[in-house]
């Protein structure tokens, strides 16, 4: 009777598509390319489709078959297994409402810089002027403009995390807007859901595909996409290109949140999950090469642009220099006549030596960036320098919207599912249920739109999930192996799928998955340790630039709760079912005493 009540997917179709909405986000823009550059170009493919092998795929599958089993949310899902185990699923909702609170922030900064890019000229193109009108400001001369616009127009952003000022309004509007936009996303659970990733499971790829024919035009991209496909096969003795990999997958289908559970809920009894486990990790793991491709090509055109006009100035410091003809040095020969006229002319070279700037493609190539700064700064440069760039600024930032808008949707249906499943939270609609919580985080995430609170989003960002979700998903993947047990879980799929499961995802489970999750889970607790005072990326007004900071006591405490907020809820809730029971126990007895005394 629950099982026929339960709301369902309209078609398989939409169910893949939620979850490839879902797990193709803002990290396989912004996440992976850094990593390829990072660790050796296309060297890095290779631990990563290991770690997709061994780690991803399987996991991605046990997830989606206890919530297609369960047909709960993820604490529903942990407490048919064990009333003790509901604290699993509790630490992913916790995870996920810290997702919920930062995440949306991006998707407002989307709508700033999307609302902006309708102007003439991109107000990240140039320098504004001072206030004065005698010259431009002084701040933005020395950063440069795009970093002016995001971290003084667009953050306000104050010198450190102790400094606390108002709310940014324009950001605040922003933010309204984001959740406003979720709400609709989501207003009628399910149903509503399933239309939308209609949208933004497709569109960000026509986006790409529209900026890869772009990109690969540009001039300079294929030195970026050279460099990405150049393997650095040193890196593979690297231990960190591993551990990277295998958390990049882990990471990327969004294991541990609760959103994938939740999704496979909604699903029919008799899904063909085992399928649709591969065909979407296999998609995800593909758009990030996709996108990196893109990526590349534009960071190779912003590389040459900055190499060349490193070897314009170098040109034009020589010409003024030594009163040389206009076309004596070109850019091809900039580097021979800068050794001629310093064995020439070596006390005149002299005194313009500390001007002259060194000029490398290959030092630009390896500047690696992530994050924010390669979505909103990175890419703005670049954008600013195409023709038309105002029409490449709306693609690309209507195109960062929708990714982040759907990996909302999971993360909001990882939190809402598991409420429903409560009957105090069933008994209400889904338009007020839902609305009510996008108002709770609304107004906890406007924190984030003060001046210090981009800082505040990093330590969410850095320190908000890692940790516990390794600690999740390996909670996960022991209680099915070792306490539900791989003999029990065989039977159920068999029930769904009229098959058992092959012998590898059994191995993965019982073997593979786990050893790979301790020493992923091991790996973090010491380069924790190892790495000394939390710090962050403050910005410095007077250099013009972001400086690596510690965190005050009240930030470094901060970090510690949200590290253990999570984790904690495990040996909290089962004590607490512990001391449950014990006192219905207490209370039985009692009552059997009083029974026996009156008999």
């Amino acid at each position: 009777m629950e099982k026929d009540a339960r709301p369902n997917w309209d078609s398989p179709t939409q169910f893949v598509l939620a979850c490839v909405s879902y797990a193709v986000g803002l990290g396989n823009v912004w996440r992976f390319p850094y990593l390829c550059q990072m660790h050796g170009g296309g060297g890095f493919l290779i631990p990563y489709m290991l770690m997709l092998v061994l780690e991803g795929i399987p996991l991605f599958y046990l997830e989606l078959a206890i919530g297609q089993k369960m047909r709960k949310g993820s604490i529903g899902a942990w407490t048919s297994i064990s009333p003790y185990l509901g604290g699993i699923g509790l630490a992913s909702v916790v995870t996920s409402l810290y997702l919920c609170l930062y995440y949306n922030i991006i998707n407002a900064w989307s709508f700033w810089y999307l609302f902006h890019s309708f102007q003439s000229v991109l107000p990240w193109a140039e320098c504004p002027v001072n206030a004065n009108g005698t010259g431009l400001v002084a701040e933005c001369e020395r950063a440069t403009p795009t970093e002016y616009f995001f971290y003084r127009e667009t953050l306000d952003i104050a010198p450190s995390i102790e400094v606390n000022g108002g709310v940014n309004t324009g950001q605040a509007m922003c933010l309204v807007l984001a959740w406003i936009l979720t709400y609709l996303f989501i207003i009628r659970g399910v149903k509503s859901t399933g239309k939308v990733v209609y949208f933004t499971a497709t569109f960000p790829y026509l986006v790409l595909f529209i900026y890869l024919i772009r990109g690969v035009t540009l001039h300079g991209a294929m030195n970026g996409v050279k460099y990405m496909f150049t393997p650095k096969m040193e890196q593979l003795l690297n231990p960190t290109t591993w551990i990277n990999a295998a958390t990049q997958i882990f990471f990327s289908l969004g294991l541990g949140f609760g959103s994938l559970i939740a999704f496979a809920s909604y699903n029919q009894y008799h899904n063909n999950f085992e399928r649709q486990a591969i065909m979407v990790s296999l998609i995800n793991s593909g758009t990030s090469i996709f996108a990196s491709i893109v990526t590349f090509s534009i960071y190779g055109f912003k590389a040459t642009v900055n190499y060349e006009d490193c070897l314009e100035r170098t040109r034009t410091l020589l010409l003024n220099t030594f009163e040389l003809a206009e076309d004596s040095i070109n850019m091809n020969n900039v580097f021979e006549w800068v050794e001629r006229l310093n064995s020439t002319f070596p006390m005149q070279f002299a005194d313009i030596a500390d001007k002259l700037e060194s000029c490398s493609l290959e030092s630009e190539l390896d500047t690696a960036v992530e994050g924010t700064g390669l979505a909103f700064i990175v890419y703005s440069e670049a954008i600013k320098n195409m023709p038309l760039s105002q029409l490449w600024s709306v693609l690309y930032f209507f195109m960062l919207l929708l990714l982040g808008m759907g990996s909302m949707l999971g993360n909001v249906t990882a939190i809402i599912t598991p409420l429903r499943d409560f009957k105090v939270f069933n008994k209400m609609s889904n338009e007020l249920l839902n609305g009510l919580f996008c108002l709770f985080c609304l107004l906890l995430g406007l924190g984030f739109t003060t001046s210090s609170g981009n800082y505040w989003f990093t330590m969410f960002n850095d320190y908000g999930a890692t940790f516990s979700l390794l600690f999740v998903v390996l909670l996960e993947v022991i209680t099915v192996s070792y306490i539900y047990g791989i003999k029990r879980f065989e039977k159920d799929i068999e029930d769904m799928l009229g098959h058992r499961p092959h012998w590898y995802w059994k191995i993965m489970w019982a073997g593979t998955s786990p050893v790979l999750l301790i020493a992923l889970f091991i790996f973090y607790i010491v380069n924790y340790i190892q790495g000394g005072t939390p710090t962050y990326q403050a910005w410095d007004k007077e250099l013009g630039k972001a400086v690596v900071t510690e965190y005050p006591i009240f930030g470094q405490l901060f970090i510690g709760l949200l590290l253990a907020s999570s984790v904690s809820c495990v040996p909290i809730y089962a004590l607490y079912v512990y001391c449950k029971k014990g006192k219905h126990g207490r209370h039985h007895k009692r009552q059997r005493t009083v029974s026996t005394v009156s008999a």
